[in-house]
């Protein structure tokens, strides 16, 4: 459904990303981590059409999208979120959700049917700017969810969460996959999150692609293990 082919990105003299390859099957969830300054987001933000790629080719359904522009993406079929969640302040958590049913898919409805399936009807007239973090971070989500997407980008999106709301995130991840078939690429630092989550991951270090396979393989490969989780010791904090 998706993949990438040598994409690089360089910022004059710093290599953000370099000669990164993946493909990511219809319906699959794919996982994505790294370390700090690793190239994830810039990853996102190539694929997205905010920074166009240095080098490298980008495919959607087959169709070549290196160098569209976010909006020609977004009406594509593919949405995504980001790290600090955005929304529009001012305007009810139901209006979020209308621009992107009417930037995306240009389907009014699909706003109710994302309300719904993110239990949002109780705050569905409350401004954006009155609500917590784990709602605002569905709000984002929904607003994603409602331009119809095919493919569905998320960036870390459970940071700064307790451990019971990221119970409830993953299981929406879940039902979002499985319930409305959309393919999900999700950035995570938590490694037993992912595992979790997906059937396949891949890690990036320094711009590159480190490992790319099997999910539940990952903590045994020697080159993760020196490179993110810094010995034995970084394997238990990672995948507590």
């Amino acid at each position: 459904m998706f993949a990438t082919k040598g994409l690089s990105k360089s910022f004059g003299r710093l290599t953000a990303l370099l000669n990164v390859s993946f493909e990511v099957e219809e319906g699959e969830i794919f996982g994505i981590a790294g370390p700090n300054g690793a190239g994830k987001s810039t990853l996102f933000n190539v694929i997205t059409g905010i920074y166009p790629p240095s080098s490298g080719r980008i495919f959607f359904r087959g169709k070549d999208i290196t160098n569209y522009k976010p909006d020609q993406i977004c009406h594509l079929g593919i949405a995504r979120t980001f790290q600090i969640p955005t929304t529009f302040h001012t305007l009810s958590v139901y209006d979020n959700l209308r621009v992107g049913a009417i930037f995306g898919a240009r389907r009014p409805q699909s706003a109710d049917e994302v309300l719904e399936l993110l239990g949002l009807e109780a705050v569905r007239h409350r401004p954006a700017r009155n609500l917590d973090l784990y709602t605002t971070k569905l709000v984002m989500l929904g607003a994603a969810l409602a331009t119809d997407c095919k493919l569905l980008m998320l960036d870390e999106p459970m940071a700064g969460l307790s451990m019971a709301e990221i119970n409830q995130f993953l299981e929406i991840v879940r039902r979002i996959n499985q319930e409305k078939g959309v393919t999900i690429i999700i950035i995570e630092h938590l490694l037993d999150i992912l595992i979790s989550l997906t059937k396949r991951m891949l890690i990036l270090s320094d711009g590159q692609v480190l490992y790319l396979g099997d999910s539940k393989e990952v903590t045994a490969d020697r080159r993760v293990v020196e490179v993110y989780l810094g010995g034995k010791g970084g394997i238990a904090h990672a995948h507590r």
